[in-house]
């Protein structure tokens, strides 16, 4: 491994990259970092408590959970900074106001939008947080959930267990006057590169132009923008491997 000159980083370095391979105990570690035994322990507590390396049931050490969380954040950075041009485009073409929504918790939040220039449409600034328990955003947020928390999402919501199971199968989401009276929207997963449902692309508009079936109009120009932001994670990630 090329050096950095900044002795501690590039051990601890060389222990993360060890433990990519999987799970190691402390001689493992030894072995494949050829770090002495003390140090290696040291780096290797030190990264634990800083949630960079974590144990496994039998206490070997593995790659930790914050990896995961900055991978993520990198992730978004690139989704948030390739989803103005494909919303503004989704935008024009079905002259509906058009969102990028994540889920936080029980709420789901406007990551990014493009609004309809003039007259009647719905306005959602960015950073507004929305309600998981109704509108078709929140459908395809929990639609490919874990079945434990599926069924807590589904408790008190404006929409069923067999709705999720539509979505899953045709692949994007609409709703009705569910979040707010008069308004319909039609929602598509964006996923990570493992395929993993990480935002959800809308456009949303009075029930008077998108009609009560808004995906029969807009369902095909959703789905193309949701897959233009997932290509683009893609395209990043093989570029940075």
């Amino acid at each position: 491994m090329d050096t950095s000159g900044v002795g501690v980083l590039d051990k601890a370095a060389i222990v993360l990259t060890a433990l990519e391979a999987g799970p190691a105990t402390l001689a493992g570690l030894v072995t494949a970092t050829g770090l002495a035994r003390p140090t290696a322990h040291r780096l290797a507590v030190a990264l634990e408590h800083h949630r960079l390396v974590a144990r496994d049931m039998q206490g070997r050490f593995v790659l930790g959970p914050r990896l995961a969380e900055l991978s993520a954040a990198a992730g978004e950075d690139r989704l948030l900074a390739t989803a103005g041009p494909v919303l503004a485009r989704l935008r024009d073409i079905t002259g509906e106001s058009a969102q990028l929504w994540r889920r936080q918790g029980e709420h789901r939040v406007c990551v990014a939008a493009a609004e309809r220039p003039s007259g009647l449409r719905d306005t959602i600034p960015v950073g507004s947080q929305v309600t998981m328990r109704a509108g078709s955003a929140a459908q395809v947020l929990l639609a490919w959930e874990d079945p434990e928390r599926m069924q807590r999402g589904l408790q008190n919501a404006a929409f069923s267990a067999a709705a999720l199971s539509g979505i899953r199968r045709r692949g994007w989401a609409q709703s009705v006057g569910e979040r707010e009276q008069g308004v319909a929207s039609v929602s598509a997963p964006v996923r990570s590169p493992s395929g993993k449902i990480i935002a959800a692309v809308s456009v949303s508009g009075p029930l008077e132009r998108l009609s009560r079936q808004p995906g029969r109009m807009h369902a095909p120009a959703v789905l193309a923008a949701a897959e233009r932001l997932s290509e683009s994670l893609r395209r990043a990630a093989a570029e940075s491997a």
